[in-house]
Protein backbone atom coordinates (compact mmCIF):
# COMPACT_ATOMS: atom_id res chain seq x y z
CA UNK A 1 0.00 0.00 0.00
CA UNK A 2 2.83 2.32 0.95
CA UNK A 3 4.51 1.71 -2.44
CA UNK A 4 1.30 2.74 -4.26
CA UNK A 5 1.22 6.05 -2.38
CA UNK A 6 4.88 6.69 -3.15
CA UNK A 7 4.30 5.81 -6.81
CA UNK A 8 1.32 8.20 -7.01
CA UNK A 9 3.38 10.98 -5.35
CA UNK A 10 6.18 10.46 -7.87
CA UNK A 11 3.72 10.60 -10.76
CA UNK A 12 2.18 13.86 -9.49
CA UNK A 13 5.63 15.38 -8.91
CA UNK A 14 6.75 14.35 -12.40
CA UNK A 15 3.67 15.90 -13.96
CA UNK A 16 4.22 19.10 -11.97
CA UNK A 17 7.88 19.24 -13.01
CA UNK A 18 6.98 18.60 -16.66
CA UNK A 19 4.47 21.45 -16.73
CA UNK A 20 6.89 23.73 -14.89
CA UNK A 21 9.59 23.25 -17.54
CA UNK A 22 7.27 22.76 -20.53
CA UNK A 23 4.51 25.30 -20.13
CA UNK A 24 1.29 24.55 -21.98
CA UNK A 25 0.43 27.23 -24.48
CA UNK A 26 -2.67 29.10 -23.50
CA UNK A 27 -4.59 31.06 -26.04
CA UNK A 28 -7.08 33.73 -25.37
CA UNK A 29 -9.12 34.97 -28.24
CA UNK A 30 -11.68 37.59 -28.87
CA UNK A 31 -13.98 37.13 -31.83
CA UNK A 32 -15.76 40.16 -33.12
CA UNK A 33 -18.45 39.33 -35.60
CA UNK A 34 -19.22 42.42 -37.58
CA UNK A 35 -21.12 40.62 -40.26
CA UNK A 36 -23.87 41.19 -42.64
CA UNK A 37 -27.05 39.57 -41.52
CA UNK A 38 -28.18 37.36 -44.33
CA UNK A 39 -31.92 37.75 -44.82
CA UNK A 40 -33.80 34.57 -44.02
CA UNK A 41 -34.85 32.50 -46.97
CA UNK A 42 -37.28 29.73 -46.21
CA UNK A 43 -38.74 27.48 -48.82
CA UNK A 44 -42.08 25.83 -48.06
CA UNK A 45 -40.97 22.90 -50.24
CA UNK A 46 -37.78 21.93 -52.04
CA UNK A 47 -37.39 24.27 -55.01
CA UNK A 48 -37.25 23.00 -58.58
CA UNK A 49 -34.05 24.04 -60.32
CA UNK A 50 -32.84 24.75 -63.84
CA UNK A 51 -29.31 24.11 -65.08
CA UNK A 52 -27.46 27.14 -66.38
CA UNK A 53 -26.54 26.22 -69.98
CA UNK A 54 -22.94 25.05 -70.50
CA UNK A 55 -22.42 24.61 -66.74
CA UNK A 56 -23.47 22.22 -64.04
CA UNK A 57 -24.66 25.05 -61.83
CA UNK A 58 -28.36 25.01 -61.04
CA UNK A 59 -30.57 27.88 -59.90
CA UNK A 60 -34.05 28.13 -58.46
CA UNK A 61 -36.02 30.09 -61.10
CA UNK A 62 -39.03 30.78 -58.88
CA UNK A 63 -36.97 32.55 -56.21
CA UNK A 64 -36.26 36.27 -56.53
CA UNK A 65 -32.69 35.99 -55.14
CA UNK A 66 -29.70 34.03 -56.37
CA UNK A 67 -29.73 30.57 -54.84
CA UNK A 68 -27.36 28.27 -56.68
CA UNK A 69 -26.64 24.55 -56.39
CA UNK A 70 -23.27 23.15 -57.39
CA UNK A 71 -21.46 19.94 -56.40
CA UNK A 72 -23.73 19.16 -53.48
CA UNK A 73 -23.80 22.63 -51.92
CA UNK A 74 -26.05 25.65 -52.15
CA UNK A 75 -24.45 29.08 -52.67
CA UNK A 76 -25.91 32.50 -52.05
CA UNK A 77 -24.30 35.85 -52.78
CA UNK A 78 -25.38 38.77 -50.64
CA UNK A 79 -23.94 42.29 -50.54
CA UNK A 80 -20.58 41.24 -51.95
CA UNK A 81 -20.22 38.21 -49.69
CA UNK A 82 -20.82 34.55 -50.33
CA UNK A 83 -22.65 32.05 -48.18
CA UNK A 84 -22.82 28.27 -48.47
CA UNK A 85 -25.10 25.58 -47.11
CA UNK A 86 -25.59 21.86 -47.45
CA UNK A 87 -29.34 22.44 -47.57
CA UNK A 88 -31.51 24.81 -49.61
CA UNK A 89 -33.03 26.16 -46.35
CA UNK A 90 -29.67 26.74 -44.64
CA UNK A 91 -28.10 27.23 -42.23
CA UNK A 92 -25.94 29.56 -44.31
CA UNK A 93 -22.27 30.03 -43.44
CA UNK A 94 -20.12 32.87 -44.73
CA UNK A 95 -17.25 31.69 -46.92
CA UNK A 96 -14.41 33.67 -48.43
CA UNK A 97 -14.62 34.32 -52.13
CA UNK A 98 -11.65 32.00 -52.79
CA UNK A 99 -13.75 29.07 -51.55
CA UNK A 100 -16.56 29.71 -54.05
CA UNK A 101 -16.18 27.42 -57.11
CA UNK A 102 -15.23 29.19 -60.32
CA UNK A 103 -18.28 27.75 -62.10
CA UNK A 104 -20.50 29.60 -59.61
CA UNK A 105 -18.48 32.83 -59.61
CA UNK A 106 -18.27 33.13 -63.38
CA UNK A 107 -21.88 32.61 -64.41
CA UNK A 108 -23.04 34.85 -67.24
CA UNK A 109 -24.61 37.98 -65.72
CA UNK A 110 -27.86 37.35 -67.60
CA UNK A 111 -28.13 33.63 -66.76
CA UNK A 112 -31.62 34.17 -65.28
CA UNK A 113 -32.93 36.04 -68.31
CA UNK A 114 -31.39 33.77 -70.93
CA UNK A 115 -33.99 31.37 -72.21
CA UNK A 116 -33.01 27.89 -71.22
CA UNK A 117 -33.83 24.90 -73.35
CA UNK A 118 -34.01 22.90 -70.15
CA UNK A 119 -37.09 22.34 -68.08
CA UNK A 120 -37.07 22.71 -64.30
CA UNK A 121 -35.85 19.63 -62.46
CA UNK A 122 -37.51 18.58 -59.19
CA UNK A 123 -35.10 18.91 -56.28
CA UNK A 124 -35.30 15.20 -55.44
CA UNK A 125 -34.05 14.29 -58.92
CA UNK A 126 -31.24 16.81 -58.64
CA UNK A 127 -30.14 15.49 -55.25
CA UNK A 128 -30.09 11.88 -56.51
CA UNK A 129 -28.56 12.49 -59.93
CA UNK A 130 -26.28 15.54 -60.02
CA UNK A 131 -23.07 13.47 -59.79
CA UNK A 132 -24.16 11.05 -62.52
CA UNK A 133 -25.38 13.86 -64.75
CA UNK A 134 -22.06 15.63 -64.50
CA UNK A 135 -19.94 12.48 -64.93
CA UNK A 136 -21.95 11.35 -67.96
CA UNK A 137 -22.30 14.86 -69.43
CA UNK A 138 -26.08 14.60 -69.33
CA UNK A 139 -26.80 18.23 -70.27
CA UNK A 140 -24.45 18.24 -73.25
CA UNK A 141 -26.18 15.13 -74.58
CA UNK A 142 -29.57 16.75 -73.94
CA UNK A 143 -28.43 19.88 -75.80
CA UNK A 144 -27.27 17.82 -78.80
CA UNK A 145 -30.56 15.90 -78.77
CA UNK A 146 -32.50 19.17 -78.59
CA UNK A 147 -30.45 20.59 -81.47
CA UNK A 148 -31.12 17.48 -83.60
CA UNK A 149 -34.84 17.72 -82.90
CA UNK A 150 -34.82 21.38 -83.84
CA UNK A 151 -33.15 20.60 -87.18
CA UNK A 152 -35.37 17.56 -87.85
CA UNK A 153 -38.68 18.53 -86.28
CA UNK A 154 -40.62 15.50 -87.48
CA UNK A 155 -39.29 12.02 -87.11
CA UNK A 156 -40.50 9.12 -89.22
CA UNK A 157 -43.11 8.10 -86.64
CA UNK A 158 -44.55 11.63 -86.54
CA UNK A 159 -45.42 11.74 -90.20
CA UNK A 160 -48.98 11.09 -91.24
CA UNK A 161 -50.13 7.77 -92.65
CA UNK A 162 -50.42 9.33 -96.10
CA UNK A 163 -46.74 10.27 -96.16
CA UNK A 164 -45.72 6.81 -94.96
CA UNK A 165 -47.98 5.13 -97.53
CA UNK A 166 -46.62 7.35 -100.28
CA UNK A 167 -43.06 6.49 -99.22
CA UNK A 168 -43.86 2.76 -99.26
CA UNK A 169 -45.46 3.05 -102.70
CA UNK A 170 -42.54 5.05 -104.08
CA UNK A 171 -40.14 2.51 -102.65
CA UNK A 172 -42.01 -0.43 -104.26
CA UNK A 173 -42.19 1.28 -107.62
CA UNK A 174 -38.42 1.33 -108.01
Amino acid sequence: MRSKIVLAAVAVASLFAFTLFHPIEARAGVHVNVGINLPALVFPAPPPVVVVPETYVYYAPDVNVDVLFYHGYWYRPYEGRWFRSGNYNGPWVHIVRDRVPGAVLHLPPDYRRARSAYKPVPYGQLRRNWRTWERERHWERAERRHERERREPRGREDRGWEERAHERGAHRGR
